[in-house]
C-alpha cells in the first residue's frame, strides 16, 4: 500500500518538529550565545566599528573587548552579580510566592471550574475563552485545569469535546498575553524591556514601569473572547463533526468545601483591595508621589509585591477554609514547593543573566541598534509594514523556542534599541512581542504543555496526534494574530497608552 503523501503544511510542521528538537536546551542555549558574544566582541573591536550615541549628540560608541585583560577580570568579577542583577529574576520569585499559595491550596482550580460551571450553556464558549485568557494570573495552572473540563463540558453537552478542549487551548495560551489584571508575565518581560531600553535612552527607561501594557492587554481579553467562541463556534467545530465516541465523564461541580473557601478568599480579597486602595485613592495616600501623582509613583514601584501579596491572602484564607492549611508549616510547605517549582528557571537566570549582562557592557546592542535602524530606514521599512514583520519574525521564533522570558531575553537587547531609534517605544515593542509569541503557542510542540494538551485529547480521539491538534488549533492562530494586530494598528493609529505613561511613540530627551 503506498504511502499518503504530506502536504505542504505537514511538511512544514515536520520541519518545525525536527529542527525545534535539535536546539539546544535554552540554559545551554544561552550559555552557547554568551560564548558568541565573547567572541563577536573581540573581532567587532578589531574591527574598529563605532556609531554615534543616539542620545548623546557627538558622543562616539565602540564595541567593548571582552577578550582583554580587563574584560576577562570583568567576567570574572560580574559573574555573581549578573546573576543576582538578572532582571526577572526577583520580581519572578517574589511574584510566585503569592501566585503559587493560591494555586497549590487549590483556589485557582476552584475559581476557574466555578466560573465555567456557572455560566449560561448559550455563553459557555465564550466563557471558556475567557476562563482560559483570564488563567495566565496564575502561571500555568489553566493549562492543566480548563482544556480537560472545556472537553467534559461540551461532552455533557453533546457537542464535540474537542471543540471545547480547543477552545479552552486557544484561551489559555493564544491569549496568554491578555487579562485584566497584571500576571506574573508582565514583570517578567517588563524587566527585560526596561533593561534593554537603558542601552540607548537610561533616563527613559527609568521612567518605564511594568504596567506598561496594561490597558492594551484589558481591551484585548474581549476581543479575543469574541474571536475565540466564534473560531470554536463556526470553523473548528463544524470541521470535526458529531462526535461519535464514547467517553464520558461526570462535571464535578463545587463542593460545600470549596464554596466556603471561596467566600473566604474573596472576602479577604476584597479587604486587601481596600487597604492599598486607601494608600493610593486619596491624594495624600502613602504610596501616591510627592505631587500627588500615580504613574511615576511608590505604587507603581510596588506592583510586584502588591501582586504577590494580592493572591496570597486569598490562597492562604481559602487553604484555612478549606483545612489544606492547619498551621504555618503548611504555609512554608507550599511557599518552599513553588520556589523548588521554579528550579529550572533559577539555573536559566544564571546563563541568560551573564548574556545579557556581557551583550550590554560590550556595547553590542547599541551598536546593532543604530546600524539595524539604518538598514530598516533604507529599505524603507517603517510603519504598520517594520511592526507586522517584527510580528512574523517574533511568531516563527516562538515556534523553535518556547520560552516566553527565553526568547525575550535574546531579542530584547537587539529588537528593543531598533525599535526606538525609529521612533517606537520600548513598550510598543513588547506589546507586539507578546501577541506574536502568544498567537503562535498552539501550533509549536515545542510548547512547555503541548504534549499534556494531545494526553488530554486522546481521551476523546485515540489518533490524536501532533500533526492533527496543530490542524485544530490553526484557525485560533490565524484568526487571532490577525485581529489582534489589526487591534495594534488601530491603537497606533489613534495614539493611545499602551499602560500607565507608555506611549506609542518614543521621542529623545532634548
Amino acid at each position: 500500500m503506498a504511502k499518503k503523501r504530506k502536504g505542504l503544511f505537514q511538511k512544514f510542521l515536520d520541519m518545525v518538529e525536527t529542527v525545534g528538537n535539535k536546539l539546544p536546551h535554552p540554559v545551554t542555549l544561552f550559555a552557547i550565545l554568551t560564548l558568541v558574544v565573547i567572541a563577536a566582541s573581540a573581532l567587532v573591536s578589531a574591527a574598529g566599528i563605532s556609531v554615534e550615541h543616539p542620545g548623546e549628540e557627538g558622543e562616539m560608541v565602540t564595541v567593548t573587548n571582552l577578550l582583554t585583560a580587563e574584560g576577562i577580570q570583568y567576567m570574572f568579577t560580574s559573574m555573581v552579580d549578573n546573576f543576582i542583577g538578572f532582571a526577572p529574576l526577583g520580581v519572578v520569585l517574589a511574584t510566585m510566592l503569592g501566585i503559587g499559595l493560591a494555586e497549590r491550596t487549590g483556589l485557582i482550580s476552584a475559581c476557574l471550574r466555578g466560573f465555567v460551571l456557572s455560566v449560561p450553556k448559550v455563553l459557555i464558549t465564550g466563557g471558556l475563552v475567557f476562563a482560559g485568557i483570564m488563567s495566565s494570573v496564575a502561571s500555568d495552572a489553566g493549562y492543566v485545569v480548563l482544556p480537560p473540563l472545556g472537553a467534559v463540558i461540551f461532552a455533557a453537552l453533546g457537542r464535540h469535546p474537542l471543540a471545547g478542549l480547543a477552545a479552552a487551548f486557544a484561551g489559555v495560551s493564544a491569549g496568554f498575553s491578555a487579562n485584566l489584571f497584571l500576571s506574573a508575565t508582565d514583570p517578567l518581560l517588563g524587566e527585560l524591556t526596561i533593561q534593554a531600553a537603558g542601552i540607548i535612552d537610561p533616563v527613559y527607561a527609568e521612567g518605564m514601569n511594568i504596567a506598561m501594557n496594561y490597558y492594551f492587554i484589558i481591551v484585548s481579553v474581549f476581543l479575543l473572547t469574541i474571536v475565540g467562541a466564534w473560531v470554536t463556534e463556526k470553523i473548528v467545530e463544524p470541521r470535526l463533526g458529531e462526535y461519535k465516541g464514547d467517553y464520558r465523564e461526570d462535571i464535578k461541580g463545587l463542593d460545600p468545601k470549596e464554596k466556603k473557601g471561596l467566600i473566604w478568599a474573596g472576602v479577604s480579597l476584597l479587604v486587601g483591595i481596600l487597604i492599598f486602595a486607601l494608600m493610593v485613592v486619596p491624594e495624600n495616600g502613602a504610596l501616591r508621589a510627592d505631587d500627588g501623582g500615580i504613574i511615576q509613583s511608590p505604587f507603581m514601584s510596588s506592583l510586584v509585591p502588591i501582586i504577590a501579596i494580592l493572591f496570597f491572602i486569598p490562597g492562604l484564607f481559602y487553604g484555612i477554609a478549606t483545612k489544606d492549611i492547619k498551621s504555618d508549616k503548611d504555609v512554608a510547605n507550599q511557599l518552599s514547593d513553588t520556589m523548588a517549582a521554579m528550579g529550572m528557571f533559577i539555573v536559566l537566570a544564571f546563563t541568560a543573566g551573564q548574556f545579557v549582562a556581557y551583550f550590554g557592557e560590550t556595547n553590542m546592542g547599541l551598536v546593532l541598534g543604530v546600524y539595524g535602524a539604518e538598514a530598516l530606514e533604507a529599505a524603507n521599512l517603517t510603519g504598520i509594514p517594520l511592526i507586522l514583520s517584527f510580528i512574523v519574525v517574533a511568531g516563527f521564533i516562538n515556534l523553535f523556542i518556547g520560552s516566553a522570558s527565553a526568547k525575550w531575553a535574546m531579542m530584547a537587547p537587539v529588537f528593543v534599541p531598533i525599535m526606538m531609534q525609529l521612533g517606537y517605544s520600548p513598550e510598543m515593542t513588547q506589546m507586539a512581542y507578546r501577541i506574536a509569541d502568544s498567537t503562535t503557542n498552539i501550533i509549536t510542540p515545542l510548547m512547555t504543555y503541548f504534549a499534556i494538551i494531545i494526553a488530554f485529547a486522546q481521551k476523546y480521539d485515540k489518533k490524536m496526534g501532533i500533526g492533527t491538534l496543530i490542524s485544530v488549533m490553526f484557525p485560533y492562530t490565524i484568526v487571532f494574530t490577525i485581529a489582534w494586530t489589526i487591534m495594534l494598528i488601530v491603537w497606533m493609529f489613534f495614539g493611545i497608552d499602551l499602560g500607565p505613561g507608555s506611549p506609542i511613540h518614543y521621542t529623545p530627551a532634548e
